[in-house]
């Protein structure tokens, strides 16, 4: 699920290895590139993490924001 933290939506997602991890930032990034929307985001391993918000907004939590995470939920429904 994914929550509201210094201004950004924040969301763990964690995976059996590190190629279901790198799959999945794979298909985040064609969705972002798609969207001109990118994301913060790390990655150790089987874990990422994605933060999200506007930049031309002030660093603010905006619609861009909410509607790139709607689709990265639908990226993986299995995911943790």
């Amino acid at each position: 699920m994914w929550t509201e933290e210094n201004n950004a939506l924040y969301r763990k997602f964690v995976f059996n290895d590190f190629s279901e991890a790198f799959a999945f930032m794979t298909r985040v990034a064609i969705e972002a590139e798609k969207a001109d929307h990118h994301p913060r985001w790390t990655n150790v391993w089987n874990t990422v993490e994605i933060w999200l918000n506007t930049h031309d907004a002030g660093n603010t939590i905006t619609e861009k924001d909410r509607a790139l995470a709607r689709k990265i939920e639908g990226l993986l429904p299995h995911i943790n």
